[in-house]
């Protein structure tokens, strides 16, 4: 987001979407309802710290002076693979390093 800010000159993100492979947690809803992101496409929920629609609905919240359209499950399976893959990966390396 900031590289986006950047990129178009402005912390206002009017025009983007956001596509991500997990719900974002609180802190990074926030960043997102603070930037006017219109618009957050992510695969797979987090049933631990969901901000979107798992845990909290932050984004979508009408007390606050910004919504977000959320769509939810694009791509959800290979969303899913590859946090899974990812974070698989980072287990092998540390438990390498301790052999």
């Amino acid at each position: 987001m900031r590289r986006a800010a950047e990129k178009i000159g402005s912390w206002r993100l009017l025009e983007c979407t956001l596509y991500i492979t997990l719900e974002p947690c609180p802190m990074c809803a926030g960043a997102i309802l603070n930037s006017r992101v219109p618009r957050v496409v992510y695969g797979a929920r987090d049933a631990k710290a969901g901000a979107a629609r798992s845990l909290y609905a932050m984004l979508e919240d009408p007390r606050l002076n910004h919504r977000v359209d959320v769509t939810e499950y694009c791509l959800e399976h290979e969303c899913a693979r590859l946090l899974t893959d990812f974070f698989e990966e980072i287990r092998q390396r540390r438990k390498a390093r301790r052999e």
